[in-house]
């Protein structure tokens, strides 16, 4: 069964680091572009990052690039999300998205609670 398991989310301060992970199972992953999204409260979901097979092509929503860095580990099947310079406006629910663009399969993960406060 294809499954998506997000971690790494919690409550830190303004200004501090988190690194969330995805860690993919059920599916061949080298196959899958894989991305964030976040959907804050009373907002609709917004994609944040994506990073593709082959090559490794990254690409940011402007309001996280130069702080936010998207990477991928195919023998570990997981992609991460590292989160620099966190600001309030950051806190959502992040979501873990496989896309195959040959098949258009997709599956999601459950989510993961991230919340930026003093």
């Amino acid at each position: 069964q294809e499954q998506l398991v997000e971690s790494g989310g919690g409550l830190v301060q303004p200004g501090t680091s988190l690194r969330l992970s995805c860690a993919a199972s059920g599916f061949t992953f080298s196959n899958y572009a894989m991305r964030w999204y976040r959907q804050a409260p009373g907002e609709a979901r917004e994609w944040v990052a994506g990073i593709h097979t082959v090559p490794r092509v990254t690409k940011y929503a402007d309001s996280v690039k130069d702080r936010f860095t998207i990477s991928r580990d195919n023998a570990k099947n997981t992609v991460y999300l590292t989160m620099n310079n966190l600001k309030p406006e950051d806190t959502a629910v992040y979501y873990c998205n496989a896309y195959n663009p040959w098949t258009s399969n997709e599956y999601w993960g459950q989510g993961t609670q991230v919340t930026v406060s003093s």
